[in-house]
């Protein structure tokens, strides 16, 4: 493409990458339409079951939740079924071998492409420390099984979280989890030299992973079977009385549910198979909801099970499942199990490792990051240096935080990506509406005045503020109800007055953008309260790191960014899948496009 195709257009910050080129990409690379709505779901159970469900749930039910971590699984559901659809759109409209940063990249520009690109950082790059120490816990508690003993320092974060009677604070200890930080710089090797794990090794690892877990729920329920009034006592309360703030009660539920909302990262990899998808109108909501579902009520059960077994208040452990078949005291099962969790950890490592580095490969391809992130290497063909950067700060994250500020870090990341994902639909919708979408999201949508959409607007955060203040019992909703009753009345007389041109809006991206901030919302409010109350290290570590990102984008991508430059557009989509293709069909050859 020329030069001219891509120059700035508008406000430098919001230059956009032109649909046309996107589009363009995509008819280059064309992909089999051989998925039915079976295979989707299939697939979609399989990017779905993950780490998270193998290390987030015990966290969650230890420290917020308690037995009724069942229903924060529900909450989840709801906050991912939008966004998927969301995210389904724009995968059919521009089926590439891309990302939320690409769809950023050309609904909203460049600012928000930036956005995602960090954003996107947490959703693959700390997921792969935070799955570093779920794997080291299993690992140390396989090897215990064989009367193998590795030193606590050795397995324990420099950063290490303490239930105390208000609940979760951070301290800092004299180890470092280097079992945790070794899984990642080996997995790092293997992406440096190109590992080709072919969609067949991917099909057994997610077999592994399923057969581990159903195995669990059908052992564990024989074993609370025979053990009920054990199991009775665990379960009593199900809902255990709050303790102050996010402990336990009805804020517990809602902030577990953005701890466990770990456990359904990978399911936004469906939403991209609408360009292999045989009949996307119909089977990619097949897939989404279909395997959302599936796993919604296998996880309750592995929460049922597992909540069964424990009593809640032991499961803040990097690895409850293992703690739980432990406690049933049959060593076969107990290996059996664990062998399973190592080997699909194992393998949620590498993808979430190779993500991160596709990320950042495209994001340097555009100017937005030094060029090394996408030199490739002479003879493996694959980005080393900036395979070899990134995994060394994984593998320092993983050694020094502790799983509770990873998790959160994670599902903050995902949950305001999926929010963006959801605006990007809207804003689309708006300016490009005569696209072909062969996948359109449900329940409708119509274009609207822009005082009517300051209206929705008004309805969506009043509504979050009654969420805080009715559910969740928050003492800030009557001063936030008067900054935005003072911000969106402003707003409304400005598109009174202006009369611009009418934007469209649906019903499911703006459920999407609202359980996008019910996710995140209880998270910032309890890293604000802790900061408030002398435990400062989740604000300064979320802090810094936003900061970081700015003074990046600031500094170098402002700077060297190709289209702000009026440079023309890379085609190449560099080595290997997508991050989301190597969720789908695993880190190698076998999916590559016609």
């Amino acid at each position: 493409m020329s030069a001219t195709d891509s120059a700035p257009r508008g406000n430098r910050l919001f230059v956009k990458k032109s649909v046309e080129q996107v589009q363009r990409e995509s008819a280059q690379h064309h992909l089999k339409r051989s998925l039915g709505k079976w295979n989707l779901l299939f697939l979609g159970i399989g990017c779905i079951i993950g780490a998270g469900i193998y290390v987030m749930t015990g966290n969650a039910a230890a420290n917020f939740a308690g037995p009724a971590v069942v229903l924060s699984f529900v909450v989840a559901f709801f906050a991912c079924v939008f966004a998927g659809l969301c995210y389904a759109e724009l995968a059919s409209t521009m089926p590439v071998a891309g990302s939320a940063y690409t769809y950023s990249y050309t609904t909203l520009g460049e600012l928000f492409a930036w956005v995602m690109g960090w954003l996107l950082v947490l959703e693959y790059g700390v997921a792969a420390s935070t799955v570093a120490a779920g794997w080291s816990g299993n690992v140390v508690s396989l090897l215990g099984n064989f009367g193998l003993v590795i030193p606590g320092e050795w397995t324990t974060s420099f950063v290490q979280a303490v239930q105390g009677e208000g609940g979760l604070t951070f301290v800092t200890g004299g180890g470092a989890n280097l079992l945790g930080a070794l899984g990642i710089l080996a997995v790092t090797a293997l992406l440096v030299v190109g590992i080709s794990e072919s969609a067949n090794v991917n099909n057994i690892i997610v077999f592994i992973k399923v057969g581990v877990l159903l195995l669990f729920v059908g052992v564990g329920a024989m074993f609370i079977f025979n053990h009920q009034p054990q199991a009775v006592d665990n379960w009593t309360p199900f809902i255990p009385e709050n303790e102050g703030g996010f402990k336990y009660g009805m804020p517990g539920i809602f902030r577990a549910a953005s701890v466990i909302f770990f456990a359904y990262v990978g399911f936004e990899a469906v939403s991209t198979a609408a360009a292999e998808a045989k009949n996307p109108q119909k089977d990619i909501p097949f897939g989404i909801l279909g395997s959302l579902i599936a796993c919604t009520i296998l996880y309750m059960m592995i929460a049922l099970v597992l909540t069964g077994i424990v009593d809640f208040r032991e499961l803040g452990v990097p690895a409850p499942i293992a703690l739980a078949v432990d406690r049933m005291g049959t060593d076969w099962f107990s290996i059996l199990i664990k062998v399973g969790a190592v080997a699909g950890l194992s393998s949620v490592m590498l993808i979430l490792t190779y993500g991160q580095t596709r990320v950042f490969y495209a994001m340097a391809r555009d100017g937005l990051l030094p060029q090394f992130f996408a030199k490739l290497h002479d003879k493996f063909r694959t980005p080393w240096i900036g395979t070899i950067v990134l995994g060394i700060i994984i593998a320092v994250a993983a050694a020094f935080l502790p799983i509770e500020i990873l998790g959160d870090l994670v599902s903050l990341g995902t949950a305001t990506a999926f929010g963006i994902v959801c605006l990007s639909v809207m804003y689309l919708r708006t300016s490009q509406a005569g696209l072909e979408r062969p996948f359109r999201i449900p329940l409708g949508g119509g274009f609207v005045s822009q005082p009517v959409m300051v209206i929705v607007a008004a309805i969506v955060v009043f509504a979050f503020l009654g969420f805080f203040r009715f559910l969740l019992q928050s003492t800030w909703t009557n001063t936030g109800a008067i900054i935005a009753g003072v911000v969106l009345l402003t707003l409304l007389v400005m598109a009174v007055v202006k009369k611009g041109p009418k934007v469209w809006i649906g019903p499911v991206p703006v459920l999407g953008i609202f359980f996008a901030l019910i996710m995140t919302g209880p998270l910032i409010e309890d890293i604000i309260v802790k900061a408030t109350s002398g435990d400062p290290i989740p604000a300064i570590l979320l802090g810094g790191y936003f900061s970081l990102g700015a003074l990046i984008y600031i500094g170098y991508g402002y700077r060297n960014s190709r289209l702000g430059h009026g440079l023309p557009q890379i085609d190449d989509d560099g080595p290997g899948p997508s991050p989301q293709e190597a969720l789908l069909h695993g880190v190698g050859d076998s999916n590559k496009p016609d």
